[in-house]
């Protein structure tokens, strides 16, 4: 029996080493079999497949290690645990369709979920790695908006991964920075991107898909670390094009990306300091829950002189990077805040601000001493947070590789049911119809929405394909640069390629970040 049980073993092995595309698919990865589901439209997923070894324990706030080995065939037919994170609570305008599975959520999160519409595992397919947001506090890859396969079915194999957020994800402190090889400490979150990009380079072959052409894309702190990641010398060769939603790190921003490794390290001791831990070991001995419900420490990239090794805008400005083909552009309706201060408290917060500015800012956002500040307030967050960041990437990026950037408005109001969930074109909202995924948001869908959401997916689906997102059948997507400023403007009535319409406020925040 013994010899029977054990020559069945390798024949299977044997039998696993070629392509085999079943309602159960198997495939083999450097660390082990997979075995992942068919859908009735033929796509092969994947969900749940480690490609890190668990960061708790000792391993809590270092970078990723490689995954453990495993032996016979490792069901991934579910999303592993979200990272460590607040339960999720819909509010604003995230409903639960844009949240993780209440659980489960754990710091043990590391995982990376594959859909494949490949016919043959021999095939070549673009590869698109998708982060998500959640201001680097927040998110998960198990959000439904996230689904996979009906972009892979416009011949993309789609990957979605985990990693680290909050304080899991970014702690900086002086021993931390001793211990490690790299004598830095925090952004183990951008390290875990980086890790699943290697382990895309050693196994995505084997599911359809083309290690040397690789997209990474994301939405709000997703595209933040899109954006980092191409100024990255850890991630160089790793991937190919970028696909940024809605965030970038050219200049300062609410999320204080641009922060010192000794800054951020002082931060952290404090942090430690509150918690009464004298020690790393200490504060590693902390449960998950202890470390979540605390308050402190940094939650976004830092510059640290080794995954980041100078800001951005620097990297870009100097030329120390070659950039990559880009795809990027914001909301009509990125909002950060949900109220807006009284109006003569905003003038006042103007003057003190803006200072010689002031008077261009009220001419470009049409502000009157006399009339509401509500809808300024809300454009003036959208266009610092967002809009700038998207400006200033696109102008420096085309002026280093012209005809290399795309960039896009997106206008659409979202349909809503009730006046409660009238948001317009929010944040976040245009993430259903970039990867055609309207069946997972519950809204009054329209064949304008339809007919949206198949263009831009295709879009999509060209850029990762060729690095343009221009095919048959599609309005001309125009490359952008510094003298016509062309944005493709996807709006309630039509797609076209336009001068961008914010012109005059951009520029007003390139002189206030100058």
């Amino acid at each position: 029996m013994k010899f029977y049980s054990k020559s069945i073993f390798y024949l299977l092995l044997f039998a696993f080493s070629f392509p085999v595309l079943t309602a159960q698919p198997v495939v083999k990865t450097k660390d082990g079999l997979v075995k992942g589901m068919t859908t009735g439209s033929g796509v092969h997923v994947f969900k749940g497949i480690p490609f890190a070894s668990p960061p708790i324990g000792d391993l809590r706030w270092k970078a990723p290690q490689p995954a453990k080995k495993w032996t016979g065939i490792k069901d991934c037919l579910a999303f592993g645990p979200s990272p460590m994170q607040s339960t999720p609570v819909p509010f604003m305008f995230w409903s639960k369709e844009f949240l993780i599975p209440e659980t489960p959520i754990s710091e043990d999160c590391l995982y990376l979920n594959v859909w494949s519409g490949a016919k043959s595992w021999n095939e070549k397919r673009p590869v698109l790695m998708y982060i998500y947001g959640g201001g680097f506090r927040s998110g998960g890859a198990g959000c439904p908006i996230y689904d996979g396969e009906n972009i892979s079915k416009k011949g993309v194999v789609f990957v979605s991964i985990n990693y680290r957020v909050g304080i899991f994800g970014f702690l900086s402190h002086p021993e931390l920075s001793a211990e490690s090889t790299s004598k830095t400490s925090g952004n183990y979150a951008l390290l875990d991107m980086i890790a699943a990009l290697k382990w895309i380079r050693k196994n995505i072959a084997s599911f359809g898909g083309d290690p040397n052409n690789v997209t990474i894309a994301g939405q709000s702190a997703g595209s933040f670390a899109v954006n980092a990641l191409t100024a990255c010398p850890l991630a160089k060769g790793l991937f190919h094009k970028a696909i940024a939603e809605s965030g970038a790190m050219m200049h300062d921003n609410p999320l204080r990306t641009n922060m010192s490794l000794k800054d951020a390290e002082k931060i952290g001791a404090d942090y430690a300091g509150s918690m009464k831990c004298n020690s790393i070991k200490d504060l590693r001995a902390k449960t998950s829950e202890e470390i979540q419900k605390s308050l402190g420490g940094v939650s976004a990239p830092i510059i640290d002189g080794y995954v980041l090794p100078d800001k951005v805008s620097s990297m870009y400005t100097l030329k120390k990077i070659k950039p990559v083909p880009a795809l990027i552009g914001w909301n009509g309706d990125d909002k950060v805040a949900n109220r807006a201060v009284e109006d003569q408290m905003f003038q006042e917060q103007l003057n003190k601000k803006f200072g010689v500015l002031a008077m261009d800012i009220r001419r470009a956002y049409h502000i009157d001493m006399n009339q509401p500040t509500d809808q300024a307030q809300f454009d003036m967050g959208r266009d610092e947070t967002f809009g700038s960041q998207m400006y200033a990437w696109a102008n420096i990026q085309s002026s280093l590789n012209p005809a290399s950037l795309f960039m896009y408005n997106f206008n659409r109001h979202i349909p809503a049911y009730s006046k409660a969930t009238e948001y317009g074109a929010f944040h976040s909202g245009e993430i259903v119809y970039a990867y055609n995924n309207l069946q997972t948001f519950d809204r009054p869908w329209t064949e304008v929405d339809r007919h949206i959401a198949d263009v831009m997916s295709s879009y999509w689906a060209n850029f990762c394909k060729t690095g343009s997102p221009n095919g048959k059948d599609l309005p001309q997507w125009k490359v952008y640069d510094q003298r016509n400023h062309q944005v493709m403007v996807i709006g309630d009535d039509n797609i076209r390629s336009t001068e961008l319409p914010t012109l005059d406020k951009m520029m007003v925040w390139e002189k206030y970040f100058k």
